[in-house]
């Protein structure tokens, strides 16, 4: 325990003195995250190579417990084979970072390195066998997707997460000494102590410099790196954890990095913007719309994850007997918290999904298929219509009409005979069958007061507009005028 608090000290002692150093070298030579009028609202220009001095104390305190006559360093140099696994990997999500915060990369270009730096880490053995209590993923074709998604994930979660001075430091702070703790409480769990302790030491430290108002920014140096590091001894917790949770506990231990990394990508999908796309919609964005300053905001998360580490803690005790339980509470507790923070694109999902329109929308693509089959096998004009009338009726139109100039001209009202539609009440939905209008067209109406359907319009145009246009242009230029009901 007095070598691992050595380690953690050496650490904070190095990154404490070297943070400065770096940060005035780089404003010296002008190397600065700069603030704009989007998401960046910090008020000054901030060097964000953080993760140089973070990286360097735990690396230089490591070699100097290797060298210093403490009863902890025999246990360090038995532990070399698996710090040296995971080296490679680490070093290489952190060059991304470095050349991401110096020169800017494609996210597919720092994807791609990450996932390199994954496939390393489950080469050399350092992959998820257990969740759970699971023991499935024990087999290459589920253990190895897992885990790439897992550390892929988990670096990318902390860089989403570093919007605001001292959140995600102060978050990766949280959860490496959750995991140092874990490491204490199990027999096995030299190394995961030995590996958490300069990270604490070195998060300790560099929070001085980065919480409100910070001098200094992670960047994607600091944040890609601590994520991926915290995803990598998270998965040695679970190898090394007497209980059959597996990545239970880790999960927890990340669970607020992982749930804005969750919501963001949700988000995005739903609203239809590029993944990697920046916004503002973050938690910590969502609580100071909420009315919480940056500082309070921050505070809070802290909370929160200090709850969830006390929580993950809790279920790895194997005399624990409620491990269950607990997570139910811990997933419905955060479902409630997401849904205190008024997503919109959430609450439309949920309105779709409970009004039925997702059932509609696959009623109506099942119909226009089945439309579309049909007209591609019709021989005639007269079929064409016959077809068209009976699928927009059944589609929920009140009329339709038929338009080829100097051809045909059919139009049928759909609604029932008891029934009538005054023309002011409805609109209107023109579909040209050619690139202009002058070479025939369909009209379609519905009343204004139908709201079911809308969403199905492109799937008619395109269906029309594809079919169509082919059958008339086959048919001979003289074609009785009519009307068909």
């Amino acid at each position: 325990m007095s070598s691992l608090i050595f380690l953690a000290g050496v650490s904070f002692l190095i990154c404490f003195f070297l943070t400065p150093l770096v940060r005035n070298f780089l404003n010296r030579r002008g190397i600065l995250d700069r603030p704009d009028s989007g998401r960046k609202f910090h008020e000054r220009p901030i060097p964000r190579l953080g993760g140089v001095p973070i990286v360097t104390a735990v690396v230089v305190s490591l070699a100097v417990f290797s060298l210093a006559p403490l009863p902890g360093t025999a246990a360090l140099r038995g532990q070399w084979p698996i710090l040296l696994r995971l080296l490679p990997g680490a070093a290489l999500v952190f060059l991304l970072g470095v050349a991401d915060d110096l020169y800017g990369l494609r996210p597919w270009q720092k994807l791609a390195g990450e996932v390199v730096a994954a496939c390393w880490l489950y080469w050399q053995g350092i992959r998820i066998l257990d969740i759970f209590g699971l023991s499935a993923v024990h087999a290459h074709w589920f253990s190895f997707p897992l885990t790439l998604l897992w550390l892929v994930g988990c670096a990318n979660a902390f860089n989403l997460i570093d919007g605001m001075d001292g959140l995600a430091s102060g978050v990766g702070f949280f959860a490496t000494c959750t995991m140092f703790v874990a490491a204490l409480l199990q027999e096995s769990g030299k190394v995961l102590g030995i590996l958490t302790a300069p990270l604490a030491g070195a998060l300790l430290a560099f929070l001085r410099f980065n919480f409100n108002p910070a001098s200094m920014f992670l960047g994607d140096s600091g944040s890609l790196t601590i994520g991926f590091l915290l995803g990598a001894y998270g998965i040695l917790w679970s190898q090394k954890s007497a209980t059959l949770l597996g990545m239970t506990a880790p999960l927890m231990a990340l669970a607020f990095p992982i749930l804005e990394a969750g919501i963001s990508v949700s988000r995005r999908f739903l609203r239809g913007d590029p993944i990697f796309a920046p916004d503002r919609g973050h938690i910590h964005h969502r609580l100071m719309e909420l009315g919480l300053t940056p500082r309070r905001a921050v505070l809070l998360i802290y909370a929160i994850t200090s709850v969830f580490a006390m929580v993950s803690l809790l279920v790895t005790m194997p005399q624990f007997r409620y491990g269950g339980v607990i997570i139910i509470l811990f997933c419905a507790i955060s479902w409630m918290g997401v849904q205190h923070l008024g997503y919109a694109e959430f609450s439309e999902a949920r309105k779709v999904i409970l009004s039925g329109t997702v059932r509609q929308l696959i009623a109506t693509q099942t119909k226009l298929r089945s439309y579309r089959y049909a007209l591609e096998r019709a021989d005639s004009l007269q079929e064409c219509w016959t077809l068209t009338v009976e699928a927009m009726r059944d589609l929920g139109f009140d009329h339709v009409e038929l338009v080829l100039p100097g051809r045909a001209h059919y139009q049928a009202p759909l609604y029932p005979e008891n029934e009538t539609v005054a023309p002011g009440h409805c609109w209107t939905l023109k579909i040209p069958l050619a690139r202009s209008l002058e070479e025939g067209w369909i009209e379609l109406s519905r009343h204004i007061d139908r709201g079911e359907g809308y969403l199905m319009l492109h799937a008619v145009v395109e269906t029309v507009r594809e079919v169509f246009p082919q059958k008339f242009l086959e048919q001979p230029r003289t074609v009785p005028v009519g009307s068909m009901r």
